[in-house]
């Protein structure tokens, strides 16, 4: 992402000028490493998820006394980097991740492309070999800030050690601010090494960083009274507004419209399920109310959302009816995909309370939308098409119905992540979400391998909160190492393992599109000859694997077992508790738009096709 980029105001420290460091600041004479700790207590960073390694160790030195910063060793670099965007998505702050360089930086690669395409504020800091030896092919060198610069909000390569406090205080006020995202600070060993000053606040120097929160007033009275014309509305709600912290001014804004809601995948928890006006999740796999809701809409009201393909579907038959008013605070997602007819820069917040008393004004002159019959409509599509699944014949586990369960027998205010495939999608419909960010996944990226080091840094962030991580057995074989960190560092997460012993979406896909042949998607040994798992296969066995990380395991195959084995995971709270449930291999995710036809097309089973009548397009 450019530095020109617009996001949200979470807490940073605030620019100076240059002339205009504080008289008060006290001047310490310490190591570059030092001032690097020291920078970090300073910015308010409390856990950093990280890797030791030769050209980050001077760091780990004097990491090692500090009081303030709680570092969480990691067994793969990625877990560092999931677990600090986990971190992120659950506290909103910023996540930290540091390892060494070469190898230890490339690993993080994912994540950090994971974390730009959610939006979610990052500081990952690397190790760089001595700079004398920068561009010699050295041992363990890589060009992490070259590698990085598409997927980087910003990046820094620092070599020496006087910079890195002003460094670490601009990493963070531009991963906090603007569009949030993920901001790579690379230091040379020797700038680690080398003895400098240190003193805070440091003198920030960021010309032309200035990101617009304040939506335009003539802006919004246009939206306002597109609202107040239209007969047709739907609300689009993205991850920008639980980005924003905008969710109760959403919440007066729709009840003040009566606008039906649809919310996106990163989006879910912004709006309440159960409230009345919310319509489901668009997209490829959402609701057929809400993709058809948008289809049929005469006004889109975009908010921190940016019409990315798995909503759009085709994307020249997108809501061919529609006017789009379209808020967000990255100038750059206005008009990329689809043209706005009021386009409306901004912080969410903002944009939604300066919405809300316009739309007031509205009301006051008499200008309010009547939107009963397009209510007529919605209503009927959601009694017709509700999203639901039916119970295996064979008397398997359904996979719909664990995660149903989990859902409705966790705590009030459980965070849950998820891995990406079959399960995310049924943990989007299944559990309910009453409030922001007790829902974390993967959704621009869809990154196999997030939900256990994701889970790991929600729980490390937000200890009184339960967690669980509904993954799949694909996902899981990614990153369950970090179950032994979970373990060490008394992280007591809880990991549902939806076993179908299949890479699930895969499979469907192959199911669908491919007359079901089954090229490599089996997980288990044993496959027979139509590509499904032999019975009693355990390779790996999830349980074992699990005990050997410092785990409670439980494997569940019978569903009459099903809510007493979740009870008794719920009841376990002193180390990390994995249960493998046996589901059937057959399950599929519905509704489903296959990948470039129209959401016209939408399906909601398997040779269901909606039917919404003739006169519906008027």
């Amino acid at each position: 992402m450019p530095m020109t980029e617009q996001a949200t105001g979470a807490q940073h420290p605030q620019p100076r000028a240059r002339n205009g460091g504080p008289s008060s600041a006290s001047v310490e004479h310490l190591t570059g490493a030092q001032s690097l700790i020291r920078s970090l207590e300073e910015v308010g960073a409390d856990t950093v998820f990280g890797l030791p390694g030769g050209c980050i160790l001077p760091a780990y030195d004097p990491l090692m006394d500090s009081t303030r910063v709680r570092h969480i060793l990691v067994r793969h670099e990625q877990g560092a980097g999931h677990a600090a965007t986990g971190y992120a998505q659950a506290t909103g702050k910023v996540g930290v991740c540091m390892v060494t360089s070469g190898p230890g930086a490339t690993n993080l690669v994912t994540p950090i492309a994971d974390a730009a395409m959610d939006s979610v504020p990052l500081v990952a800091i690397t190790g760089q070999v001595a700079s004398s030896a920068i561009g010699t092919d050295a041992f363990q060198e890589a060009d992490i800030c070259g590698i990085t610069m598409p997927i980087t909000k910003h990046n820094f390569l620092v070599t020496r050690a006087e910079d890195i406090p002003h460094t670490i205080a601009e990493a963070f006020h531009i991963a906090s601010t603007g569009r949030p995202g993920p901001v790579l600070v690379d230091i040379a060993k020797d700038a680690l090494q080398a003895r400098t000053t240190f003193s805070w606040p440091p003198v920030m120097d960021l010309p032309g960083y200035r990101p617009v929160t304040k939506p335009h007033a003539k802006q919004i009275r246009e939206a306002a009274k597109l609202i107040t014309q239209a007969q047709r509305p739907v609300l689009y709600v993205g991850g920008g507004v639980i980005k924003a912290g905008a969710t109760a001014e959403l919440k007066v804004l729709a009840e003040l419209t009566g606008a039906p809601v649809t919310t996106t995948l990163m989006a879910l928890g912004s709006f309440p399920d159960s409230h009345p006006l919310h319509v489901g999740m668009p997209g490829m796999h959402g609701s057929v109310t809400a993709v058809t809701a948008l289809q049929k809409a005469d006004l889109i009201v975009a908010l921190g959302a940016r019409f990315d393909d798995r909503v759009t579907g085709k994307l020249d038959s997108f809501a061919p009816y529609a006017k789009i008013v379209h808020a967000d605070i990255d100038p750059a997602e206005i008009g990329k995909n689809r043209a706005a007819d009021v386009p409306i820069v901004g912080d969410a917040r903002e944009v939604i309370a300066d919405l809300v008393q316009a739309v007031q004004a509205e009301h006051t002159e008499g200008n309010a939308g009547d939107y009963s019959a397009w209510w007529k409509d919605l209503n009927r599509w959601r009694e017709t098409y509700p999203v639901g699944y039916d119970l295996p014949e064979d008397g398997s586990l359904s996979p719909q119905q664990v995660i149903e369960r989990i859902g409705e027998l966790a705590p009030e205010g459980t965070i849950f992540t998820a891995g990406v495939g079959q399960h995310q999608m049924w943990a989007s419909h299944f559990i309910r979400y009453e409030q922001p960010a007790t829902w974390l996944n993967s959704g621009g990226a869809g990154t196999m391998g997030y939900a256990v080091p994701a889970a790991m840094g929600a729980k490390a962030g937000m200890p009184e909160r339960a967690v669980w991580a509904i993954d799949g057995d694909g996902c899981f074989q990614m990153t369950n190492q970090e179950l032994t960190t979970c373990a060490l560092n008394n992280i007591p997460i809880k990991v549902a393992i939806i076993n179908n012993g299949a890479l699930g979406m895969v499979r469907q896909w192959q199911t669908l599109f491919y007359n079901q042949r089954y090229s490599n998607t089996v997980l288990h040994s044993g496959a027979d000859t139509d590509g499904v798992p032999a019975k009693g296969t355990r390779v790996p066995d999830f349980v074992k694997l699990s005990e050997a990380m410092g785990c409670y395991a439980i494997r569940c195959e019978d569903p009459a077992d099903l809510d007493k084995v979740i009870a008794e995971a719920n009841a376990i709270n002193d180390r990390p508790v994995v249960i493998d449930f046996i589901v059937h291999e057959d399950a599929m995710v519905w509704p489903m738009v296959a990948a470039g036809t129209s959401n016209d097309e939408v399906m909601a089973a398997r040779g269901v096709r909606p039917d919404f009548g003739d006169n519906e397009d008027d």
